[in-house]
């Protein structure tokens, strides 16, 4: 049986290294199916709106989601702010696909420990960012501009039953690593926090296999620096999230390498995701060959793992990655001295390559 994925490339650099992913899909010899469709800024300039009817279709009629990324300067004042990209398109597939639980690993490659800004061991990190997506402020109403524009809104807001999942999901994740979490709040000053501190807290009571602790959101930002080894899963909510796990990523060395898993509730048998690189469309450098694609590559590893329940095909994957880099290989932003550079679809075959001799 096979699996379908939907393929929303998006803008700038998102369907260069998207592209990449695929090939990569493809060399493992897994049995997939993969459709196209227009999503962000290139799908409004095609029909008028960032996520159209037929692209969202697909999506839930799709086992698994693979994204590239969307936005760039051209949309970023479109009225309604419905319109633009990030809200329009991937705000909107979070919220439609119901993808509440954000999986972000952030590991240190061994052949790029020098590319952290933390020299030596102490950049050396392997930790997960387990983020609730679609609660928090980002989705909070009312959200708005009041007395002529002098005074502007946003609402923040968390359930029970939202904390109570994403817990849940940081604890199966906690038990397939290290068996232990750091849940982040502003406990101190926000009421959403509290509420956060004795939901988990009440959790941790029900699950004593795996050590829970409470942590400050700007104590954690600061710990993450300081001493990232100390972190195995960071559970948070949206925003923080959205920050610490941009911040773990650059502890790594770089934004291109990291990848990240929106994931919902099974769906016949399987768990339903959406797999995406963290970096941006990158706009400068669209259609140069100089874009990174090993966190879209990631990605669709991550797919492999988590949707489809085949952790031979992802183990591949991240072990070919690691090859590739360790035999010198480098796409621009990651490029040292006597390495060997290369462009975004070479990048792309040298994985492919391994995976097929592998």
């Amino acid at each position: 049986m096979s699996h379908k994925i939907a393929v929303l490339g998006g803008d700038g650099i998102g369907p260069e290294v998207t592209a990449e992913a695929v090939k990569v899909l493809k060399a493992t010899g897994a049995p997939l199916e993969f459709e196209y469709a227009p999503v962000g800024g290139a799908a409004y300039d095609e029909s008028g709106h960032p996520l159209p009817p037929a692209t969202l279709d697909l999506c839930k009629r799709a086992d698994a989601v693979l994204f590239g990324a969307v936005g760039g300067p051209r949309y970023d004042n479109l009225q309604p702010a419905e319109l633009r990209p990030e809200i329009g398109a991937l705000l909107a597939l979070r919220s439609e696909l119901n993808l509440y639980a954000n999986v972000r690993p952030a590991k240190t490659l061994r052949a790029l420990l020098q590319a952290s800004p933390l020299k030596g061991t102490k950049g050396a990190i392997d930790l997960v960012v387990v983020r609730e997506l679609t609660g928090g402020i980002y989705f909070g109403k009312p959200r708005e501009r009041r007395d002529n524009g002098t005074t502007a809104v946003d609402t923040c807001i968390y359930h029970r039953f939202e904390i109570e999942r994403i817990g849940a999901r940081a604890f199966e994740v906690a038990r397939a690593r290290g068996h232990e979490i750091v849940s982040v709040d502003k406990a101190n000053v926000l009421e959403t926090s509290r509420l956060w501190r004795e939901v988990i807290t009440e959790m941790a009571a029900a699950n004593p296999d795996v050590k829970v602790s409470h942590m400050l959101i700007d104590n954690c930002a600061m710990q993450l620096v300081r001493e990232p080894q100390q972190f195995d899963v960071i559970l948070t909510e949206n925003m923080f999230g959205d920050v610490l796990s941009d911040e773990a990523s650059m502890v790594t060395g770089s934004l291109g390498l990291l990848p990240s898993a929106s994931l919902s509730d099974a769906r016949e048998g399987h768990v339903f995701g959406l797999f995406e690189p963290v970096h941006g469309s990158a706009p400068d450098i669209a259609g140069q060959g100089r874009a990174n694609p090993l966190a879209a590559i990631l990605s669709a590893a991550m797919m492999m793992r988590y949707s489809f329940d085949d952790a031979a095909s992802a183990d591949r994957i991240e072990r070919s990655v690691e090859e590739a880099l360790e035999a010198g290989i480098r796409t621009a932003d990651i490029f040292e001295k006597n390495c060997r550079l290369v462009s975004t679809t070479e990048m792309g075959d040298a994985i492919a390559q391994r995976l097929g001799s592998g």
